[in-house]
C-alpha cells in the first residue's frame, strides 16, 4: 500500500463544435495531489483473476462527510500522469476551484488470470478485460458493488445517494460503466462514456450460430423496450471512430443518444410519471483514443454534478 502525492500542471478543456481542443486556463496549477496504491483484488465473482485500484483521496478529505465518488475503469490509463486522461488531475483541479464537490475517485483495471498483477504490464489491457467489460450479465456489477466498493469503503467513506455518485470509462470501460448503471440505478446515477463500445464484442455464437450471449449493440432496444432509468449520461465520440467486425462504433453511439431520446418523448407522450434520462453528447472528429474524451472531461463533470451540493 503506497500513499503517493503527484504533482500535475493541468489545462483544464474548453470546447468548440468542431471537437475538443484542450486551452489554457488560469486556474492550471502545479498542485500536489494524494493518490493511495495501487492495491490488489482478488475476486469471488471471477475466480482466478486479480486487478489493481487506486484511490484519490480530494482535499480535506472528512469521514463525517462522505464526498461524492467516481469509479473509472482501466485505472492504469486513468491514472497515467503523461496520458491524455489524467483523471486524478482534472478532479483535484475542479475540487480546489470548488467547481466540483469534494469527490473521492477509484480507478480499477480490469482483471488479470494470474496469482498477482504483473508489474510489467503498463498500460497494456488485461487479459480478462473482455470477459468483465464487454458482458451484458450482472457479474462484473456484483464485483463491483459487492467486493470493490466494500473495500475501499473500509478505510474512506463516500456518499450513499445514487445522484452523488459516477461511473465512467473509455471504449469497452464505457460500456462496462453503463451496464453497472443501467442494472443498478440504486448505486450509480451518472454515467461518462467516451468511445463507447456499444457494438457486438460480447456476442458469442453457438455452433448452430444462434447467440449464447449477447453484444452492446443490443443497447438501443433494450433501451426502447424497458422502463426508464433515473440515469444522466455524458457521452463522447468521434467520427473517424473504429469500422470493423464488431461494429461501427460512431453509429452506435448515436444510436445509443437516440435511443435514450425515444424513451423520454414516448414517456411524455404516454403522460408516464417517473424519470427521464438526462443526456448530453458531444461528437469530436477524433478516432478510437482517450484524447477527445480527456479534453472534454473537466466540462463533462461539470456538466454531471452542475446541480449537486458543493457545485457552482
Amino acid at each position: 500500500m503506497r500513499a503517493i502525492l503527484f504533482t500535475a500542471t493541468l489545462a483544464l478543456a474548453s470546447v468548440g463544435s468542431a471537437g475538443a481542443q484542450p486551452a489554457a486556463d488560469p486556474r492550471s496549477a502545479a498542485t500536489p495531489f494524494r493518490l493511495e496504491g495501487p492495491f490488489e483484488l482478488h475476486s469471488r465473482v471471477y475466480p482466478g483473476t486479480v486487478r489493481r485500484y487506486w484511490v484519490y483521496v480530494p482535499p480535506r478529505y472528512d469521514r463525517g462527510k462522505p464526498p461524492n465518488l467516481l469509479l473509472f475503469q482501466d485505472g492504469q490509463r486513468a491514472t497515467n500522469p503523461t496520458g491524455s486522461l489524467r483523471v486524478p488531475a482534472v478532479l483535484d483541479a475542479l475540487i480546489r476551484d470548488s467547481t466540483l464537490p469534494p469527490t473521492l475517485g477509484i480507478f480499477v483495471t480490469p482483471g488479470h488470470r494470474a496469482a498477482a498483477y504483473p508489474t510489467d504490464l503498463g498500460m497494456q489491457n488485461p487479459d480478462h478485460r473482455v470477459e468483465e467489460y464487454d458482458s451484458l450479465s450482472d457479474d462484473y456489477a456484483r464485483m463491483t458493488l459487492d467486493e470493490l466498493l466494500p473495500a475501499v469503503a473500509r478505510r474512506w467513506r463516500f456518499a450513499d445517494d445514487p445522484r452523488r455518485r459516477a461511473i465512467g470509462g473509455t471504449s469497452s470501460g464505457a460500456i462496462a460503466s453503463w451496464t453497472v448503471a443501467w442494472r443498478h440505478p440504486e448505486a450509480f446515477g451518472n454515467v461518462l462514456s467516451f468511445i463507447g463500445s456499444y457494438t457486438s464484442i460480447g456476442l458469442r455464437l453457438g455452433s448452430d450460430g444462434a447467440p449464447v450471449a449477447l453484444g452492446g449493440d443490443v443497447y438501443p432496444g433494450l433501451i426502447r423496450k424497458s422502463p426508464i432509468r433515473p440515469i444522466r449520461v455524458f457521452f463522447q465520440d468521434g467520427s473517424a471512430d473504429l469500422d470493423n467486425e464488431h461494429g461501427n462504433w460512431f453509429l452506435a453511439n448515436q444510436q445509443m443518444v437516440k435511443a435514450l431520446a425515444w424513451a423520454n418523448a414516448h414517456a411524455d407522450e404516454q403522460h408516464r410519471p417517473g424519470p427521464r434520462y438526462d443526456v448530453r453528447y458531444q461528437w469530436t472528429a477524433g478516432g478510437h483514443s482517450d484524447a477527445d474524451g480527456g479534453a472534454l472531461l473537466p466540462e463533462a463533470l461539470r456538466w454531471i454534478w452542475r446541480d449537486r451540493p458543493g457545485a457552482r
